[in-house]
């Protein structure tokens, strides 16, 4: 790794020099590509300053605990160098996700669906808690989050919910997020504190790009309109605004009931089919050449279980990488960046050994 890092401050010195050449503004798609860069090595060298610094403090303190004799202090310092390790293995699984060459797709839309599994009322509610750490995380990052449909449940949270994230590196650090989350906890209704597991299902399906255009013909559509229902007001009751399009080939079926006007219902539905049908025909195109299990992961696949929340235990493990933590409260609240550093970097080197 630390060879690599080199390099790309060696690149970093080369991107800085040709920007500063005046001719480069004459080349607006090079000028682009160079700022990219700069952008992407900054951020690079910057987390390594970082590493490196709390590195020296990390062998400094252990030094330190070598010769300290008051009990005290070395209760304290013991505590720094922990603090310290816990903030290495961190930074270190940042530094290993910039080094992921970039990828076109790393800041394409997204369209993130959110559904309840086995569980009942209680998985609902889990939906509700995914959805509110997937819109901190992003508003962290200062990414655009949009609902697109949403389904309440009575007891709070959400059957379903959907909803467009847009922004720098979105696909790139959700991609993973696809499959089965699986949570642990005693429910509030429990009056004999039993220990409940339920589960949510995360998809994450790309938006269609410019180049990427899905051709769908009206003829194959089925749409019908009705009265909303749930959350909203009265006033969503009072027309028949809401919509739900049937893909007649594909039998896709969408829906959404969150505007008061029809038209931007559709249209909303209207984004989400066009989502699913890109997703249908990605899939379809994977299948055929067979590719591995593995490199599949973020295509929309729930059938696997790929995280698992124990709330009694404030633990947190992704079983794809075998990363265990235990700071669940800190991740619900939207402190993401270990996991999906870490299965961003896990996954380029899989794909690279194969």
């Amino acid at each position: 790794m630390e060879e690599k890092i080199q390099k790309l401050l060696l690149r970093l010195k080369e991107v800085e020099e040709k920007l500063g050449d005046a001719e480069i503004f004459s080349n607006q798609k090079l000028f682009k590509e160079l700022s990219q860069d700069h952008s992407r090595l900054s951020e690079l060298k910057d987390i390594y300053e970082y590493y490196t610094k709390t590195q020296n403090q990390l062998i400094q303190n252990k030094d330190l605990l070598l010769s300290e004799k008051d009990h005290e202090m070395i209760e304290v310092i013991k505590e720094e160098i922990k603090d310290l390790e816990r903030e290495l293995e961190i930074t270190k699984a940042r530094l290993e996700n910039i080094l992921v060459p970039p990828d076109p797709r790393d800041s394409r839309n997204i369209i993130m669906e959110v559904r309840a599994g086995t569980g009942g009322d209680e998985a609902a509610l889990f939906v509700g808690n995914l959805v509110r750490m997937y819109q901190n995380y992003a508003s962290a990052k200062g990414w655009q989050v949009e609902p697109l449909s949403l389904t309440e449940s009575d007891k709070g949270g959400f059957k379903e919910f959907i909803m467009s994230v847009s922004g720098q590196n979105v696909f790139r650090l959700f991609q993973y997020e696809s499959g089965t989350h699986r949570v642990q906890r005693v429910p509030e209704t429990e009056t004999q504190g039993r220990l409940h597991t339920s589960a949510a299902t995360v998809a994450i399906m790309l938006e269609p790009s410019e180049d990427e255009a899905i051709d769908i013909d009206e003829k194959d559509l089925k749409i019908d309109t009705f009265r909303s229902s749930g959350a909203g007001g009265q006033h969503v009751n009072t027309t028949d605004s809401a919509v739900r399009i049937t893909h007649r080939p594909s039998g896709i079926v969408v829906g959404c009931q969150d505007e008061r006007s029809q038209h931007k219902n559709k249209d909303k539905a209207m984004r989400l089919l066009a989502a699913k049908l890109l997703e249908k025909k990605r899939e379809d195109e994977a299948k055929e050449r067979s590719e591995q299990r593995s490199m599949q992961v973020g295509s929309g696949d729930r059938s696997e279980r790929i995280r698992t929340y124990n709330y009694p235990q404030n633990r947190i493990t992704d079983h794809r990488i075998n990363l265990t933590l235990y700071n669940l409260d800190q991740v619900m609240e939207g402190a993401l960046d270990e996991i999906t550093n870490a299965l961003v970097s896990f996954y380029y080197q899989q794909k690279m050994s194969s």
